[in-house]
């Protein structure tokens, strides 16, 4: 069933009546968007989108109606997580002849036009999500419009798509209880976005950890980031500045891990003799830091390829259930963590 506000075979005419605009006007919105203003441009878009109204135009094969091209949409195109899932994505894509394109997300306000504009002229085929969120705005119904897409890395059921990822709570309850069987009880937490759903379920890893052995949780403890070093160093700073400070802690990722083990030596402290550190993803620097990270290992590479693999079985006619297909992780043990020490 389509959506209501969907056209069967829409025409520029049902854009402009979905707008409340002429013709005319959608033409220039469409094709001469600098013509109009940014309020029309946006109104002509978002109703291109509700309706379904599509046309075929640059470069696209007219005869197969294809651009063998996706489009990648990435949180934060300098984070090095996402190196080895875009890697997986287009090794995969390129065995089937398709192009990858990168969508930068930290931007949003300066890319959303670009990206809206890519759909309506059909210059993708399909997206693949590696964040949790769409780069514009768009109901559900208008989601069915849009070109196939699936979610790699993180997992948002409201946006009812298929998505790859690994079981994140579980995944930081094995880390934190990993640090409790060292013999810590004071172990804190760098998480990251309060607003990231990956975020909330290694945040309740740590909380049911901590539970479970009876420990209280104290507030205190948490610290939030934003993945970046500075982030880990900064929580840090705060964490140690506590009355009574942790002896380790479990960073949301790699990332802040190593921002939070810089701030460590630069504070003083022995690593893991005075603070364990534990970090989250396994990136390449994880294993060439000094000493080496122990963190939790996710098949990037895997994860970018099972997600392409799923928008190919859509875009090859497929029928492909939305949901979870989780794949399994690893927790590498290396130097940054031991039992706890005196603190000199």
């Amino acid at each position: 069933m389509k959506p209501k506000n969907q056209v069967a075979n829409a025409t520029m005419k049902d854009v402009a009546v979905q707008a409340k605009v002429s013709t005319a006007t959608v033409s220039r919105a469409l094709m001469n968007p600098d013509k109009v203003s940014q309020s029309t441009r946006n109104r002509v878009e978002q109703a291109a989108i509700a309706v379904g109204y599509l046309p075929h135009s640059l470069g696209r094969n007219l005869k197969r109606n294809e651009s063998r091209t996706i489009l990648v949409i990435v949180p934060d195109i300098c984070d090095p997580f996402f190196s080895e899932i875009i890697r997986g994505i287009e090794v995969t894509a390129a065995e089937q002849g398709y192009l990858v394109l990168i969508g930068d997300c930290a931007h949003q306000n300066q890319q959303e036009k670009t990206f809206i504009n890519l759909i309506i002229t059909k210059q993708i085929d399909g997206m693949l999500l590696l964040g949790s969120r769409l780069p514009f705005d768009a109901s559900i119904e208008e989601q069915r419009n849009l070109p196939p897409m699936v979610m790699a890395n993180e997992f948002a059921p409201e946006l009812e798509l298929p998505t790859v990822h690994i079981d994140n709570l579980t995944a930081a309850f094995n880390a934190v209880y990993y640090l409790q069987q060292l013999g810590h009880q004071k172990i804190a937490c760098i998480a990251g976005p309060e607003e990231m759903p990956l975020c909330h379920y290694r945040l309740q890893g740590y909380v049911q950890a901590l539970r479970r052995t009876g420990t209280v949780v104290d507030p205190h403890y948490i610290a939030r980031g934003d993945f970046t070093y500075e982030a880990g160093a900064a929580a840090l700073s705060k964490l140690l500045a506590l009355p009574n400070p942790p002896t380790a802690v479990f960073c949301h990722s790699d990332v802040m891990a190593l921002g939070a083990l810089s701030q460590a030596k630069r504070s003083g402290l022995r690593v893991p003799e005075d603070l364990s550190i534990m970090g989250f993803d396994d990136i390449a620097l994880s294993q060439f830091c000094d000493p080496p990270l122990t963190t939790v290992a996710q098949p990037r590479f895997d994860i970018g390829r099972e997600a392409m693999l799923l928008l190919l079985d859509q875009l090859h006619g497929q029928a492909v259930s939305s949901g979870s297909r989780l794949l399994d992780c690893e927790l590498i043990e290396r130097g940054t963590t031991s039992a706890p020490g005196s603190r000199k």
